[in-house]
């Protein structure tokens, strides 16, 4: 297995282009097609939410300005696309054999309801960190992707990183989703100078342990470490993140929401801290 086909719903602030940077090194990495996607809002969806007490000059006047304004949005993504893809050498499409090759399309309507499906055709979808103020659709598209494309997702750091896979973490709980997120990271961990399993007694669920992981792996061509790490300050998600920092690595992987999403939005989760705070890319499978 080796990713192909890279997706990436583009923004304009500066985590998207961070994202943006990610996708364009890793279509290197892999000599993947990069598919960046923009959406411009359809001026008519905002006829319904205009409410009573307007005439019909002012709704039209608000679609136009509306459509104006996504227009200029997307023009000036499109702008920003083209630049990075020429500093970056990219083609315009795929080759045969496999090069790394990059194109956008611009798409009416919201990122959370059309990504998902553009998603399912995809080995790999990259978005921006959520923890963004700059744009709040930002989470609400990463969660759409996890719950209902069944595909890998890709969180970039806020900043584009340095190198991605040379030294990788798996954070492992014995769930499903830590299973799924071990397959996707398959492509990464052939190619890695060092990988190490995290795990830890209050994160583990019913499931393969840790340390039955080192036999897949081998079977795989990849030798592994095992390593327990503890909740720093009762949080285990940072306390993830401090083992992960502590090996140096370039991205981990890990499954999403092993509990309900409303469980951590509630008591707060592994999950919800490693989206708010990881620095590194993090790969993510629900």
């Amino acid at each position: 297995m080796t990713y192909r086909k890279l997706l990436l719903p583009l923004s304009e602030t500066t985590c998207g282009q961070a994202a943006l940077q990610l996708g364009l090194a890793l279509a290197h990495q892999f000599n993947a097609h990069l598919g960046a996607v923009v959406t411009q809002v359809d001026a008519r969806s905002i006829a319904p939410l205009a409410g009573e007490g307007l005439s019909g000059a002012m709704i039209e006047d608000m679609m136009a300005a509306t459509e104006r304004e996504s227009s200029g949005r997307a023009a000036v993504l499109q702008a920003v696309f083209a630049r990075c893809v020429a500093t970056a050498g990219v083609a315009e499409t795929p080759g045969d054999p496999p090069r790394p090759s990059a194109a956008l399309e611009v798409v009416t309507g919201r990122d959370a309801e059309l990504v998902p499906g553009l998603a399912m055709l995809a080995d790999l979808t990259i978005l921006p960190h959520p923890n963004d103020d700059e744009d709040a659709t930002a989470s609400e598209c990463l969660h759409a992707v996890l719950f209902d494309s069944g595909r890998p997702v890709m969180i970039a750091p806020q900043q584009a990183p340095a190198s991605v896979g040379k030294r990788i973490c798996i954070a492992w709980n014995g769930s499903v989703e830590s299973s799924a997120a071990l397959g996707a990271l398959l492509p990464w961990l052939r190619q890695a100078e060092a990988v190490r399993v995290l795990h830890a007694g209050d994160y583990q669920r019913n499931g393969p342990t840790a340390s039955d992981l080192l036999p897949y792996l081998a079977l795989h061509g990849v030798a592994a470490e095992v390593e327990e790490f503890r909740p720093l300050n009762r949080d285990v998600g940072a306390g993830l993140l401090a083992a992960a920092n502590a090996f140096g690595a370039d991205l981990l992987g890990m499954g999403a929401y092993s509990h309900s999403r409303l469980r951590q939005l509630i008591l707060g989760g592994v999950t919800r801290h490693v989206l708010r705070s990881a620095a590194m890319p993090v790969l993510m499978c629900r």
